[in-house]
């Protein structure tokens, strides 16, 4: 039986989002910057979840939110 999870991808790629926005995390630091963030029993599901999306806790925070669109303003 396979569990939802409850910190998809694109959830982290969200939450992460806002961090870097709020100035509260740089694009610059590594994936594992994020365990000051997220509750401690946690993580392991959030790393699950990025080993699963081919990301490591080395790669940096700007490869995980790559992704994201820019909009005129």
């Amino acid at each position: 039986m396979t569990l939802p999870h409850r910190y998809s991808l694109s959830f982290l790629q969200d939450e992460v989002r806002q961090l870097v926005q709020q100035g509260v995390l740089s694009r610059q630091q590594a994936i594992y910057s994020l365990y000051e963030h997220i509750p401690p029993q946690s993580w392991f599901e959030v790393e699950q979840e990025l080993e699963n999306s081919n990301f490591l806790p080395r790669d940096r925070i700007g490869d995980l939110i790559s992704h994201e669109e820019w909009q005129d303003d």
